[in-house]
């Protein structure tokens, strides 16, 4: 048996979820500051959820930079410390959270739960 063969013949597992809250297709004004730059990338997402978001971007981010977000929310801004895990050049960035400012993640949280409703 070739290698070719064996590759074919053995299962794969599929990846294991690392998402720790659902992800909802929405698209929503954001402003990314990336670290030490003044210029703010004006935008939408496509993905939102409690735990981070993803943006589409033809000069994708490196993985690993930190940004600072300002989604707007029915015209309320939310302010998130988050940093860039996923990358597809040409294409976005996956950013997750990783601060909220003050009590922020529950307008957050309370706007996910009305495109579920």
């Amino acid at each position: 048996m070739s290698s070719l063969d064996r590759q074919v013949a053995s299962p794969t597992l599929p990846h294991p979820e690392r998402r720790h809250f659902p992800r909802y297709s929405a698209q929503v004004q954001i402003e990314l500051r990336q670290d030490g730059i003044d210029v703010p990338l004006r935008m939408q997402t496509t993905d939102l959820s409690r735990g981070g978001c993803y943006v589409q971007l033809m000069m994708t981010m490196p993985i690993g930079t930190y940004v600072n977000a300002t989604l707007w929310l029915n015209e309320y801004p939310v302010h998130i410390r988050g940093r860039v895990v996923t990358r597809h050049p040409e294409f976005g960035n996956g950013i997750m959270f990783l601060e909220f400012q003050d009590n922020e993640e529950q307008l957050l949280a309370r706007y996910l739960a009305t495109l579920t409703a």
